[in-house]
């Protein structure tokens, strides 16, 4: 997936209003923070303070204020090599949903405009991390009394936050149990919630990690295999190669030659 633009507060007046079709393979997503106009069966109808809608491909974007003026937070993204992934969710385009814990969604497109903006190396890859668990909650809140969602609602921020903890810091020696005292859980409650937030398992995670940080090492400086293998966290440079080969498909010298 891939995020175009992104908006945190923008604030529009009361006359504003967006009209169009979204097209060439994007979709928005939209949380207004204010009362905000929408369209539901065929008409704009107002709605809320906190309700989000999602316009998909081929949807007719349209909102506007309802108020004095329109508050919202934003995102425009393709869903390009996540096919399967979004297929998995129960997400329905153009239907308006609106979440009590509403900080929490402001918060994740905060932080995607942020790692938008920023010079960060894995700015790519902390963005699709983002959105995906943006679009899990969007997916949730689609599917009323499900208690699976409920149990899970209470975690989401500090998983989120371990998460993205994990991507920016390879080199600490991460492992279960480490992660669940993090969130304060249990061993096995921490392993079975990080996979259905995510869709993979928190090791798998740390893995990626740490190959990720490697491959920016590799193609960035003239550091040894040995020191990019200290630099990520592994304590054997043999085990480094091997999941490197594994995950990458080729070994960390070929890599750098390549790149």
């Amino acid at each position: 997936m891939n995020v175009y633009s992104a908006g945190w507060g923008s604030v529009y007046g009361r006359d504003y209003t967006f009209s169009g079709n979204v097209g060439d393979k994007k979709w928005i997503m939209l949380l207004a923070r204010s009362a905000v106009k929408l369209p539901l069966n065929g008409q704009m109808l107002s709605f809320p303070q906190n309700t989000a809608i999602l316009f998909d491909e081929k949807s007719s974007a349209q909102f506007g204020a309802d108020d004095e003026i329109l508050v919202c937070d934003w995102l425009c993204f393709d869903t390009e090599g996540d096919s399967e992934f979004i297929e998995s969710l129960s997400l329905e385009p153009g239907k308006p949903v609106r979440f009590s814990d509403w900080e929490f969604i402001s918060q994740l497109i905060r932080n995607i405009q942020e790692e938008f903006y920023s010079l960060n190396s894995r700015r790519i890859k902390m963005m699709e991390n983002l959105l995906k668990t943006l679009l899990i909650k969007l997916s949730d809140a689609g599917m009323p009394g499900d208690n699976s969602t409920q149990a899970i609602d209470p975690h989401y921020t500090s998983l989120a936050e371990l998460r993205e903890k994990i991507y920016r810091n390879p080199q600490m020696k991460w492992n279960v149990d480490t992660m669940a005292a993090y969130v304060n859980m249990s061993r096995s409650y921490f392993q079975h919630l990080y996979r259905e937030v995510f869709g993979v398992s928190c090791m798998t995670d740390v893995i990626s990690g740490k190959i990720e940080k490697a491959k920016e090492i590799l193609s960035e400086t003239s550091c040894t295999v040995s020191q990019v293998s200290a630099m990520c966290g592994y304590d054997n440079e043999e085990h480094f190669m091997r999941q490197f080969k594994k995950l990458v498909g080729m070994t960390p010298t070929a890599y750098r030659k390549k790149n």
